[in-house]
């Protein structure tokens, strides 16, 4: 990588090129333009599930118990699993694949992987600590059909789990490729056979071509409720469509049909049938232009439950689904069995965002399909993503709604973080129930402060915009795991006993700063309980302890805790991280605090220390002590994030050499890093962890428009701004 961002960075496509004195406000607003554009709002998209034996694991890997689905399966026989998953653009991605027997894998027709004795464990030890099997594949744009081919061994193991290779930032969920499924999350298989397909399935394969009859088979559920459900005198359930008049005026639209049970009729919130026993049963209604939801409530009696309706004789008028449900092709969603004392309206549960909480057991719609499943699933690849960059982002995009009074990026912030809040408790759930949940996959599963901490802290600040549904019980969730579920030291220090790879195992991470010190600050704020605020002050100082180098006035990135030792990189954005969060304790603290003139004292030190390493464009390096490694914009912009604040709470004693740092900062930001268009270069990219430079310098490249450093890049801005108009005001 080169040392500065000239190779990739035309100056006459800079935004310094194109604003007189470099604007501010200017700047802030096209990088937050370009990011929403780019970025729209979406909703989930919901997808038929059907309740498998083949189910993703909390690993995200989807498992493939064979011995369990075909007890009578022998030697020598073959089952084949095929999925498809969509990519929009080429990419080398890793898979993670373990073998319980025989396993080939193939991608659009070509086999990728054949396992030798070796590679192949027992079933029995798939909880065990044996690491998976990684393979690379080429990705192209478009449909990538993936094919299982699952023996079974000699000592009779067989079976598999594959999936994707980054659980926390790409939970990849496969589709069924299949006319007749799809849209349907999940695989396809055959039944035992001794024969192979005639042809491995590839793109635009049809399954016919392949000469096997593949699973599940998909049931008709015709209406009748018993199917479903069984016989359960006294339950009910609800059932949900909507009445489509795509026409300009009023029509007469006839309700007409069959019923198994007592049933009743709800149209616009009125009922407008009901009967108490099984028969035929028509009459009219006055369709308004538009959609309005009909919904069905059932009762389950000795003879049955259920009903069936016949075509509706008006012009442009017909049921549809309330929700597109990829997969399905019926008209009615069903909200049971729900049982006798359950007390619900269903029209609380239109939004399809929460589960159904009956006295017995709790439920989500599903189609009238035995078997079939509704669930939500996040496919955009930002907008409604819960993690820890996107706490950053969004927290700039806030502030910038702020400083220009824009009320339509305040409003998009709180928008992405309530897709999250919203459906929290529905991805507890949905992990519970399917394995893992299709939406909120960090946020459903916290096993780390990355997952929690960083937009945590957004999703308080944004609900001072408005209330966002479930974001006091995220808040009060991620302040419990803070507190008393993730790993210490002995002394109290936060650290990571198990990390998401063995090589992050047993290390405490100067980044952590970040993922805790800002909740632990606003959550004081919200409860007024400072007894938070004192924990955020307490890590600060034993992080300290661990990771500062004292000879250089800055941070090591990583302590080895196994080996008792900081690693002694000086990794630019993990030191940036521990100034921002400095900055965001000591504005929070009170100068009375008992710990506030160490905190002070250290804010101190650590200042002059990343002052003096300020490279001669205005912007630091990717490793802070090494100039011939890459101009970095994450962490200058952290750099000038914590100069400004400090200048404008008076917490250096010097300042003018920090006003020059902070400007000189931003300046070098607009000249070598964001151009015209809002694109941000010179973002490293997300890290692991080395005892040598040369992985941070040469192995750790950075990302155009990398959510690591595009909200930092705003709030350093925005205290820019709010510095420039204080130094004005003061005189």
């Amino acid at each position: 990588m080169a040392a500065n961002l000239s190779r990739y960075f035309d100056p006459m496509e800079s935004m310094a090129a194109q604003t007189e004195g470099g604007s501010i406000p200017h700047v802030l607003k096209v990088i937050a333009q370009r990011y929403v554009g780019d970025n729209p709002p979406h909703e989930p998209v919901y997808r038929v599930t059907r309740t498998s034996a083949i189910r993703k694991g909390a690993d995200h890997l989807y498992e493939f118990p064979l011995q369990s689905m075909f007890k009578d399966m022998e030697e020598g026989q073959r089952v084949y699993a095929w999925a498809k998953l969509w990519i929009e653009q080429p990419q080398e991605f890793i898979f993670h694949l373990r073998c319980f027997g025989p396993v080939r894998l193939y991608h659009n027709g070509n086999q990728r992987f054949g396992s030798s004795p070796e590679e192949e464990f027992s079933e029995a030890a798939q909880g065990a600590p044996a690491l998976p099997i990684k393979l690379k594949v080429n990705l192209v744009r478009g449909w990538n059909h993936f094919v299982l081919e699952l023996g079974k061994g000699r000592e009779g193991n067989c079976g598999a789990a594959f999936g994707t290779g980054s659980r926390k930032n790409k939970p990849f969920h496969f589709l069924a490729p299949s006319d007749e499924r799809e849209g349907e999350e999940g695989w396809i298989y055959t039944a035992p056979s001794a024969e192979p397909l005639n042809r491995i399935p590839g793109a635009n394969q049809a399954e016919a071509a392949t000469g096997a009859e593949w699973l599940p088979v998909c049931e008709e559920g015709k209406g009748r409720l018993d199917l479903l459900y069984g016989m359960q005198p006294g339950y009910s359930a609800y059932a949900w469509t909507t009445i489509s008049n795509r026409t300009a005026s009023k029509q007469q639209v006839t309700i007409a049909g069959a019923s198994y049970g007592p049933l009743r009729l709800l149209w616009q919130g009125k009922e407008v049938y009901a009967a108490q026993e099984s028969g035929d049963f028509s009459f009219e209604l006055d369709a308004n232009p538009g959609s309005s939801d009909l919904i069905a409530q059932c009762r389950c009696d000795a003879q049955g439950w259920g009903f069936q309706l016949g075509d509706i004789a008006a012009p442009g008028v017909e049921l549809v689904l309330g929700r597109r449900v990829h997969g399905y092709k019926g008209q009615w969603l069903l909200l049971g069995p729900l049982s006798p004392e359950a007390n619900i309206n269903p029209a609380d549960y239109l939004a399809l965002d929460k589960v159904a909480a009956d006295l017995r057991m709790n439920i989500f719609w599903t189609t009238d399909q035995p078997e079939a499943n509704v669930r939500p699933f996040l496919e955009n690849e930002l907008y409604g993503r819960w993690n820890y960059p996107l706490g950053v982002t969004l927290s700039g995009l806030l502030g910038t709604g702020g400083l220009l009074q824009r009320e339509e990026l305040a409003n998009y912030v709180a928008g992405h973080v309530e897709f999250a809040t919203s459906t929290y408790a529905y991805s507890l759930w949905d992990r519970e129930r399917f394995g893992a949940a299709g939406l909120n996959n960090q946020l459903s599963h916290i096993d780390s402060l990355d997952d929690c901490g960083s937009f945590g802290a957004l999703a308080i600040m944004a609900e001072r915009i408005r209330p966002l549904k479930g974001s006091r019980t995220v808040a009060d969730d991620i302040a419990h795991y803070i507190m008393n579920v993730q790993d210490r030291m002995e002394d109290g220090a936060l650290y990571r006993k198990v990390g998401v790879s063995p090589s992050m195992h047993n290390t405490m991470w100067c980044d952590d700063m970040y993922m805790s010190v800002p909740f632990l600050c606003r959550y004081a704020e919200l409860t007024g309980d400072p007894g938070y605020r004192d924990e955020a002050a307490k890590q600060l100082l034993l992080y300290k302890k661990y990771l500062y180098m004292a000879d250089r006035q800055v941070m090591s990135h990583v302590y080895d805790v196994a080996n008792n030792k900081p690693s002694g990189t000086v990794w630019g954005r993990g030191n940036g991280w521990v100034f921002f969060s400095l900055a965001v304790l000591l504005e929070a603290l009170p100068i009375t605090h008992a710990s506030y003139p160490s905190i002070l004292a250290f804010y101190r030190e650590l200042a002059e220390g990343y002052r003096r390493l300020q490279g001669k464009h205005g912007l630091w390096h990717q490793v802070l002590i090494d100039a011939e490694s890459y101009e970095e914009s994450s962490c200058t912009s952290m750099f000038i994030y914590g100069f400004a604040l400090g200048i404008r709470h008076s917490w250096l004693e010097n300042p003018d050499p920090y006003i020059r740092a902070a400007l000189a900062g931003w300046q070098g930001l607009c000249e070598r890093a964001v151009d015209k268009r809002g694109n941000l270069y010179g973002v490293c990219k997300g890290s692991s962890w080395s005892y040598s430079h040369a992985y941070y310098k040469h192995d750790l490249g950075w990302n155009l428009n990398d959510t690591h450093g595009i909200g930092i890049v705003l709030l350093a801005g925005i205290e820019t701004q709010r510095m420039k108009e204080w130094l004005i005001e003061k005189g």
